[in-house]
């Protein structure tokens, strides 16, 4: 697949944003060039080598534009700037998540209530983190914690957890997030969550969750969530991410990564002659070479807390690049057969962004007080 040419007569290019006038009715408005755009660089051969041996496409261009517009939102946002926030139209109308994973509303919600709330041994992070993300969904969480106490090991009733749960669906409350696709675990109950129950019970039991909680980082996490049946690669690694998140290990984030299903429908669309496989040195290879980019594009990246992209970002971006080039690019087919964004945004529902919380063990620290890297006794 040669890279991709526009439809002539079709589209306005806005900073090489293609946008299709019968999906965006109504003018497509240029960013305000000292919003988001400063002098180009030119970019390393060795960098422009690997864009054309994988086929690099405008795509590929967008996904740093779309990067640095969605940060320069979350920044406004955290100023307390009035909407609107932006004047690129898609971003006007459709939700999508920060360029930061981190920063996202429930990740920020698992950090500061969940695992930061207060010093807990690893093996109870571990297990708070778990039963939060299984259903991902801040008020599934908070009604269960209303109706059973705050969640540790010890205390886990799953029959008890089980009729909170059937009793909100019973009401007609979701209890899941609609962020993943969540398989039903093989633990033989008639409902899902009971299955999860069950799953995290059979976690506690085999001893999966104390082998979690020394685990050193995210591919030992990563190897660790695989075992477990049901998960497969992607909610195994996004699951580990978030274990990461917290004080269980000193590891960062910058040496692991898998493709979940839609970052490799973006990772297509932006390098169509990539060879299947290498989906995630690509995307380590993004990742280490973003300053480059931002710079031969001229773009303003406000990093956050002086934080560059971690590869898990790196990985999310091509998934919602591959949203955003759905209205922006609706003659390129997506990987997974999608051609519509489902969740619109308004700024009627948004609410005041606190701070970004950061890890502690992520922050800067005084010269002199480095980590040693070691793990904390599962049972401290």
């Amino acid at each position: 697949m040669s890279p991709l040419m526009l439809p002539p007569g079709r589209v306005d290019t806005v900073l090489g944003v293609a946008a299709e006038q019968d999906q965006l009715p109504f003018p497509v408005p240029r960013m305000n060039p000292s919003e988001e755009s400063g002098p180009s660089k030119p970019a390393p051969t060795s960098v422009l080598r690997t864009m054309n041996r994988w086929g690099a496409t405008e795509i590929f261009d967008l996904y740093w534009i779309y990067a640095a517009r969605r940060q320069a939102i979350l920044m406004r946002r955290l100023a307390g700037d009035p909407p609107p926030w932006t004047s690129d139209p898609i971003l006007l109308r459709h939700r999508f998540t920060n360029p930061y994973r981190l920063s996202d509303r429930v990740s920020q919600y698992l950090l500061r209530q969940v695992q930061y709330d207060q010093r807990r041994a690893p093996l109870v992070t571990v297990f708070r983190t778990l039963l939060f993300k299984v259903f991902n969904r801040i008020d599934t969480w908070t009604s269960l914690v209303s109706e059973t106490g705050e969640p540790a090991p010890d205390l886990f009733d799953p029959a008890r957890l089980g009729q909170v749960l059937s009793r909100l669906r019973a009401q007609g409350r979701r209890i899941y997030s609609a962020a993943y696709i969540v398989p039903n675990p093989p633990y033989g109950a008639p409902a899902k969550h009971e299955n999860h129950l069950r799953m995290l019970q059979t976690m506690l039991d085999n001893g999966t969750m104390t082998n979690l909680a020394g685990a050193s980082g995210l591919p030992e996490l990563f190897e660790l969530l695989s075992r477990v049946p049901s998960l497969g690669p992607f909610l195994a690694f996004q699951y580990a991410v978030d274990i990461n998140y917290s004080d269980v290990t000193t590891a960062g984030e910058d040496s692991f990564v898998v493709a979940g299903p839609g970052a490799r429908s973006g990772l297509r669309k932006c390098f169509p002659a990539l060879p299947a496989g290498r989906e995630a040195e690509a995307i380590m290879w993004v990742t280490q070479t973003q300053k480059v980019h931002f710079d031969r594009l001229g773009l303003k990246f406000d990093a956050l807390a002086g934080r560059s992209l971690q590869p898990v970002d790196c990985q999310n971006l091509f998934c919602e690049i591959d949203k955003y080039s759905r209205v922006s690019h609706p003659h390129v087919a997506s990987g997974n057969g999608r051609r519509r964004i489902k969740q619109t945004f308004t700024t009627a529902r948004s609410a005041p962004v606190p701070q970004v919380f950061i890890p502690p063990k992520w922050q800067p620290k005084p010269a002199g007080h480095g980590t040693n890297g070691s793990r904390r006794d599962p049972d401290e």
